[in-house]
Protein backbone atom coordinates (compact mmCIF):
# COMPACT_ATOMS: atom_id res chain seq x y z
CA UNK A 1 0.00 0.00 0.00
CA UNK A 2 1.44 3.27 -1.02
CA UNK A 3 1.58 6.16 1.63
CA UNK A 4 2.34 10.01 0.76
CA UNK A 5 3.44 11.65 3.85
CA UNK A 6 2.29 14.92 4.50
CA UNK A 7 1.65 18.71 6.62
CA UNK A 8 -2.47 18.79 7.00
CA UNK A 9 -4.37 21.26 8.83
CA UNK A 10 -7.66 18.75 10.04
CA UNK A 11 -10.21 21.63 11.06
CA UNK A 12 -10.32 24.81 10.15
CA UNK A 13 -7.59 27.64 11.67
CA UNK A 14 -5.51 24.09 12.90
CA UNK A 15 -2.13 24.15 13.18
CA UNK A 16 -0.63 22.09 10.09
CA UNK A 17 0.28 18.26 11.49
CA UNK A 18 2.22 15.16 9.98
CA UNK A 19 -0.32 12.72 8.04
CA UNK A 20 -0.52 9.97 6.26
CA UNK A 21 -2.79 9.50 3.12
CA UNK A 22 -3.23 6.82 0.63
CA UNK A 23 -3.16 8.09 -2.96
CA UNK A 24 -5.37 7.26 -5.62
CA UNK A 25 -4.28 5.23 -7.99
CA UNK A 26 -1.82 7.16 -10.78
CA UNK A 27 -4.04 7.74 -13.63
CA UNK A 28 -2.79 7.11 -17.36
CA UNK A 29 -2.28 11.01 -17.84
CA UNK A 30 -0.61 11.78 -14.74
CA UNK A 31 2.90 12.45 -13.07
CA UNK A 32 3.97 11.67 -9.77
CA UNK A 33 6.65 13.63 -8.14
CA UNK A 34 9.46 13.73 -5.60
CA UNK A 35 8.61 17.25 -3.78
CA UNK A 36 11.57 19.57 -2.93
CA UNK A 37 10.15 22.81 -2.85
CA UNK A 38 6.71 24.80 -1.98
CA UNK A 39 6.47 28.12 -2.47
CA UNK A 40 4.49 29.86 0.35
CA UNK A 41 1.30 31.77 -0.49
CA UNK A 42 -0.81 33.65 1.45
CA UNK A 43 -4.01 31.74 -0.40
CA UNK A 44 -2.55 28.62 1.53
CA UNK A 45 -3.34 30.21 4.68
CA UNK A 46 -7.04 31.41 3.29
CA UNK A 47 -7.42 27.72 2.69
CA UNK A 48 -6.47 26.56 6.28
CA UNK A 49 -8.88 28.93 7.65
CA UNK A 50 -11.27 28.38 5.43
CA UNK A 51 -12.13 32.08 4.92
CA UNK A 52 -13.36 31.54 1.35
CA UNK A 53 -16.00 28.30 2.43
CA UNK A 54 -14.41 26.15 0.02
CA UNK A 55 -11.82 23.97 1.83
CA UNK A 56 -12.38 20.74 2.11
CA UNK A 57 -10.33 18.57 5.30
CA UNK A 58 -7.78 17.60 6.28
CA UNK A 59 -6.52 19.69 4.24
CA UNK A 60 -3.22 19.55 2.51
CA UNK A 61 -2.21 22.79 0.53
CA UNK A 62 0.99 23.57 -1.29
CA UNK A 63 0.11 25.18 -4.72
CA UNK A 64 3.65 26.43 -5.73
CA UNK A 65 5.30 22.78 -6.04
CA UNK A 66 8.49 22.05 -7.59
CA UNK A 67 9.69 18.75 -7.96
CA UNK A 68 11.07 15.45 -9.53
CA UNK A 69 9.34 13.46 -11.70
CA UNK A 70 9.36 9.27 -10.26
CA UNK A 71 6.50 8.35 -11.79
CA UNK A 72 4.75 8.74 -15.37
CA UNK A 73 1.43 7.79 -16.57
CA UNK A 74 0.89 5.24 -19.56
CA UNK A 75 -0.12 7.87 -22.28
CA UNK A 76 2.22 10.62 -20.85
CA UNK A 77 4.41 11.19 -23.67
CA UNK A 78 6.36 14.28 -22.56
CA UNK A 79 7.40 13.54 -19.09
CA UNK A 80 10.32 10.94 -18.42
CA UNK A 81 11.11 9.96 -15.02
CA UNK A 82 13.91 12.48 -13.34
CA UNK A 83 12.55 15.67 -14.99
CA UNK A 84 11.78 18.59 -13.15
CA UNK A 85 8.55 19.76 -13.29
CA UNK A 86 6.46 22.50 -11.27
CA UNK A 87 3.00 22.61 -10.42
CA UNK A 88 0.79 25.54 -9.90
CA UNK A 89 -3.23 26.39 -8.51
CA UNK A 90 -4.95 24.93 -11.50
CA UNK A 91 -4.97 20.89 -11.34
CA UNK A 92 -7.19 20.53 -14.30
CA UNK A 93 -9.77 21.63 -16.15
CA UNK A 94 -12.84 20.86 -18.76
CA UNK A 95 -10.22 21.30 -21.95
CA UNK A 96 -13.07 21.41 -23.97
CA UNK A 97 -14.34 25.33 -23.90
CA UNK A 98 -13.58 27.91 -25.64
CA UNK A 99 -11.27 29.56 -22.95
CA UNK A 100 -9.46 26.58 -22.48
CA UNK A 101 -9.12 25.68 -26.07
CA UNK A 102 -7.19 29.17 -26.22
CA UNK A 103 -5.38 27.88 -23.44
CA UNK A 104 -6.84 30.10 -20.93
CA UNK A 105 -8.26 27.73 -18.57
CA UNK A 106 -8.08 30.09 -15.62
CA UNK A 107 -11.46 31.08 -17.03
CA UNK A 108 -12.85 27.83 -18.07
CA UNK A 109 -16.70 28.32 -18.53
CA UNK A 110 -17.41 25.28 -16.28
CA UNK A 111 -14.94 25.93 -13.63
CA UNK A 112 -11.37 24.69 -13.03
CA UNK A 113 -10.37 22.46 -10.72
CA UNK A 114 -8.01 23.37 -7.83
CA UNK A 115 -4.69 21.96 -6.98
CA UNK A 116 -6.01 22.04 -3.25
CA UNK A 117 -9.57 22.53 -3.58
CA UNK A 118 -10.81 19.24 -2.71
CA UNK A 119 -7.33 17.60 -3.81
CA UNK A 120 -3.78 17.15 -1.77
CA UNK A 121 -0.86 19.84 -2.82
CA UNK A 122 2.30 19.99 -2.36
CA UNK A 123 3.15 20.44 1.30
CA UNK A 124 3.77 16.49 1.16
CA UNK A 125 6.48 14.38 0.21
CA UNK A 126 5.05 13.42 -3.06
CA UNK A 127 2.18 14.57 -5.80
CA UNK A 128 0.40 13.26 -8.23
CA UNK A 129 -1.80 15.23 -10.91
CA UNK A 130 -2.49 15.44 -14.44
CA UNK A 131 0.48 15.61 -16.84
CA UNK A 132 -0.72 18.38 -18.68
CA UNK A 133 -0.77 20.89 -16.13
CA UNK A 134 2.71 20.33 -15.13
CA UNK A 135 5.44 23.36 -16.01
CA UNK A 136 9.25 22.79 -17.48
CA UNK A 137 11.51 24.11 -15.35
CA UNK A 138 13.92 25.86 -17.47
CA UNK A 139 17.34 24.58 -16.35
CA UNK A 140 18.56 28.54 -15.54
CA UNK A 141 15.95 28.71 -13.12
CA UNK A 142 16.70 27.07 -9.65
CA UNK A 143 14.11 25.14 -8.24
CA UNK A 144 13.73 27.70 -4.77
CA UNK A 145 13.27 30.82 -7.59
CA UNK A 146 10.81 28.54 -9.95
CA UNK A 147 8.03 27.85 -6.94
CA UNK A 148 6.69 31.34 -6.57
CA UNK A 149 6.41 31.83 -10.20
CA UNK A 150 4.08 29.70 -10.21
CA UNK A 151 1.88 31.28 -8.53
CA UNK A 152 2.88 34.73 -8.18
CA UNK A 153 4.48 35.22 -11.18
CA UNK A 154 1.97 33.77 -13.34
CA UNK A 155 -0.91 36.17 -11.70
CA UNK A 156 1.03 39.11 -12.13
CA UNK A 157 2.53 38.24 -15.94
CA UNK A 158 -0.77 37.22 -17.17
CA UNK A 159 -2.45 40.78 -17.08
CA UNK A 160 1.33 42.18 -17.99
CA UNK A 161 1.20 40.05 -20.95
CA UNK A 162 -2.32 40.69 -22.29
CA UNK A 163 -2.44 45.12 -21.78
CA UNK A 164 1.22 46.13 -22.40
CA UNK A 165 0.97 46.92 -25.97
CA UNK A 166 4.41 48.75 -26.92
CA UNK A 167 7.76 49.66 -25.34
CA UNK A 168 7.28 52.53 -23.05
CA UNK A 169 3.82 52.38 -22.25
CA UNK A 170 3.71 53.54 -18.72
CA UNK A 171 2.49 51.15 -16.09
CA UNK A 172 1.50 51.49 -12.42
CA UNK A 173 2.24 48.57 -10.00
CA UNK A 174 0.42 48.98 -6.27
CA UNK A 175 1.58 47.33 -3.91
CA UNK A 176 5.25 45.92 -3.41
CA UNK A 177 4.69 42.76 -1.90
CA UNK A 178 4.97 39.23 -3.02
CA UNK A 179 3.03 39.61 -6.22
CA UNK A 180 4.20 43.44 -6.50
CA UNK A 181 7.98 42.92 -6.43
CA UNK A 182 7.19 40.62 -9.40
CA UNK A 183 4.93 42.71 -11.48
CA UNK A 184 8.05 45.34 -11.11
CA UNK A 185 10.11 43.17 -12.73
CA UNK A 186 8.30 41.44 -15.52
CA UNK A 187 7.13 44.58 -16.25
CA UNK A 188 10.55 46.42 -16.31
CA UNK A 189 12.02 43.31 -18.78
CA UNK A 190 8.75 43.98 -20.78
CA UNK A 191 9.78 47.38 -21.84
CA UNK A 192 7.06 49.23 -19.61
CA UNK A 193 7.46 52.60 -18.04
CA UNK A 194 7.36 51.49 -14.32
CA UNK A 195 6.00 53.65 -11.30
CA UNK A 196 5.67 51.65 -7.87
CA UNK A 197 3.08 53.31 -5.39
CA UNK A 198 3.16 51.62 -2.26
CA UNK A 199 1.95 52.68 1.37
CA UNK A 200 5.27 52.23 3.25
CA UNK A 201 7.91 54.99 2.05
CA UNK A 202 10.89 52.82 2.82
CA UNK A 203 10.19 50.67 0.15
CA UNK A 204 11.73 53.18 -2.39
CA UNK A 205 14.95 51.90 -2.64
CA UNK A 206 13.81 47.99 -2.85
CA UNK A 207 11.55 48.63 -5.64
CA UNK A 208 13.66 50.84 -8.00
CA UNK A 209 16.35 48.20 -6.94
CA UNK A 210 14.05 45.72 -8.81
CA UNK A 211 13.20 48.16 -11.63
CA UNK A 212 11.34 50.19 -11.12
CA UNK A 213 11.85 53.84 -12.64
CA UNK A 214 9.62 55.68 -10.46
CA UNK A 215 8.46 55.69 -6.38
CA UNK A 216 5.34 57.19 -4.69
CA UNK A 217 4.16 57.06 -1.25
CA UNK A 218 0.46 56.23 -2.24
CA UNK A 219 -1.92 58.62 -0.46
CA UNK A 220 0.32 61.54 -0.60
CA UNK A 221 -1.92 63.27 -2.54
CA UNK A 222 0.56 66.37 -3.26
CA UNK A 223 3.59 64.00 -5.32
CA UNK A 224 0.64 62.18 -7.04
CA UNK A 225 -0.62 64.87 -8.52
CA UNK A 226 1.76 64.42 -11.46
CA UNK A 227 0.65 60.87 -12.09
CA UNK A 228 -2.60 61.76 -12.52
CA UNK A 229 -3.86 60.90 -16.12
CA UNK A 230 -0.38 59.47 -17.20
CA UNK A 231 -0.71 55.72 -16.43
CA UNK A 232 -1.75 53.31 -19.25
CA UNK A 233 -2.09 50.15 -16.88
CA UNK A 234 -2.38 50.06 -13.22
CA UNK A 235 -2.60 47.15 -11.52
CA UNK A 236 -3.28 46.52 -7.90
CA UNK A 237 -1.68 43.95 -5.90
CA UNK A 238 -3.08 44.58 -2.52
CA UNK A 239 -5.85 43.61 -0.84
CA UNK A 240 -6.18 46.45 1.55
CA UNK A 241 -9.45 48.83 1.31
CA UNK A 242 -7.68 51.97 -1.04
CA UNK A 243 -9.02 55.35 -2.58
CA UNK A 244 -10.14 54.09 -5.64
CA UNK A 245 -10.96 57.68 -7.22
CA UNK A 246 -7.49 58.74 -6.79
CA UNK A 247 -6.79 55.10 -8.43
CA UNK A 248 -8.85 55.64 -11.50
CA UNK A 249 -8.01 59.52 -11.94
CA UNK A 250 -4.27 57.93 -12.08
CA UNK A 251 -5.12 56.51 -15.74
CA UNK A 252 -5.01 57.97 -19.15
CA UNK A 253 -7.71 57.90 -21.74
CA UNK A 254 -7.65 54.12 -22.90
CA UNK A 255 -6.08 53.35 -19.65
CA UNK A 256 -6.92 49.99 -17.44
CA UNK A 257 -7.35 49.77 -14.06
CA UNK A 258 -6.91 45.60 -12.99
CA UNK A 259 -7.34 44.28 -9.76
CA UNK A 260 -5.33 41.19 -8.73
CA UNK A 261 -5.43 41.44 -4.76
CA UNK A 262 -9.29 41.31 -3.22
CA UNK A 263 -10.30 44.35 -1.42
CA UNK A 264 -12.70 44.28 1.26
CA UNK A 265 -15.52 45.71 -0.37
CA UNK A 266 -16.54 46.36 -3.95
CA UNK A 267 -15.65 49.92 -5.77
CA UNK A 268 -18.11 52.43 -7.08
CA UNK A 269 -16.70 53.42 -10.78
CA UNK A 270 -17.23 57.01 -12.23
CA UNK A 271 -18.92 56.61 -15.48
CA UNK A 272 -18.49 60.28 -16.65
CA UNK A 273 -14.23 59.72 -16.69
CA UNK A 274 -15.09 56.32 -17.32
CA UNK A 275 -17.10 56.87 -20.86
CA UNK A 276 -15.40 60.13 -22.14
CA UNK A 277 -11.84 58.55 -21.72
CA UNK A 278 -12.56 54.81 -22.43
CA UNK A 279 -11.42 53.78 -19.44
CA UNK A 280 -11.66 50.13 -18.36
CA UNK A 281 -11.42 48.24 -15.05
CA UNK A 282 -11.07 44.74 -14.68
CA UNK A 283 -9.65 41.69 -12.84
CA UNK A 284 -7.05 38.94 -13.68
CA UNK A 285 -7.28 35.45 -11.91
CA UNK A 286 -3.97 33.58 -11.63
CA UNK A 287 -3.38 32.15 -15.44
CA UNK A 288 -3.76 29.01 -18.10
CA UNK A 289 -1.56 27.17 -19.73
CA UNK A 290 -1.02 29.61 -22.85
CA UNK A 291 0.84 31.62 -20.58
CA UNK A 292 3.08 29.24 -17.84
CA UNK A 293 5.13 27.97 -20.03
CA UNK A 294 5.96 31.59 -21.77
CA UNK A 295 6.02 32.98 -18.53
CA UNK A 296 8.64 30.55 -16.78
CA UNK A 297 11.11 30.87 -20.01
CA UNK A 298 10.75 34.92 -20.24
CA UNK A 299 11.93 34.58 -16.69
CA UNK A 300 14.74 32.28 -17.46
CA UNK A 301 15.76 34.58 -19.91
CA UNK A 302 15.56 37.60 -18.58
CA UNK A 303 16.94 36.19 -14.62
CA UNK A 304 13.64 37.20 -13.28
CA UNK A 305 13.58 35.87 -9.80
CA UNK A 306 11.50 36.85 -6.66
CA UNK A 307 12.95 37.50 -3.58
CA UNK A 308 13.01 34.49 -1.48
CA UNK A 309 13.51 32.92 2.00
CA UNK A 310 13.85 29.53 2.65
CA UNK A 311 12.87 27.51 5.54
CA UNK A 312 12.58 23.50 6.01
CA UNK A 313 9.14 22.03 5.14
CA UNK A 314 8.89 20.93 8.94
CA UNK A 315 8.55 24.58 9.83
CA UNK A 316 5.46 25.17 7.98
CA UNK A 317 3.81 26.81 11.15
CA UNK A 318 6.39 28.66 11.70
CA UNK A 319 6.36 30.05 8.24
CA UNK A 320 2.77 30.60 7.96
CA UNK A 321 3.28 32.61 11.10
CA UNK A 322 5.23 34.93 9.47
CA UNK A 323 3.19 35.17 6.14
CA UNK A 324 0.18 35.92 8.14
CA UNK A 325 2.19 38.69 10.16
CA UNK A 326 3.52 40.34 7.35
CA UNK A 327 6.96 39.36 8.40
CA UNK A 328 8.26 38.47 5.04
CA UNK A 329 10.24 40.31 2.05
CA UNK A 330 9.01 38.83 -0.27
CA UNK A 331 8.50 34.69 -0.38
CA UNK A 332 9.15 32.09 1.67
CA UNK A 333 10.15 28.77 0.10
CA UNK A 334 9.39 25.84 1.68
CA UNK A 335 12.31 22.60 0.96
CA UNK A 336 11.73 19.36 1.75
CA UNK A 337 14.58 17.79 3.89
CA UNK A 338 15.51 15.42 1.17
CA UNK A 339 15.80 18.38 -1.65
Amino acid sequence: MTKFTAYAALEAKDKLQLWEYEPAPLQDNEIEIKVTHNGLCHTDIHMRDNDWGVTKFPLVAGHEVVGIATEVGKSVTNWQKGDRAGFGWIRNSCRVCYSCLQGEENICRKGFTGLIVGNYGGFADRLRAPADFAYKIPDSLDSASAAPLLCAGITVYTPLRTYIKYPGMKVGIVGIGGLGHLAVKFARAMGAEVTALSSSPDKETEAKNFGAHHFYQWGTSEAMKGLKGSLDLLITTSSAELDWDLAFSLLANNGVLCFLGIPVSSINVPLIPLIFGQKSVVGSVVGGRRFMQEMLDFAAINQIKPMVETMPLNQINEAMDKVFANKVRHRIVLVSQEA
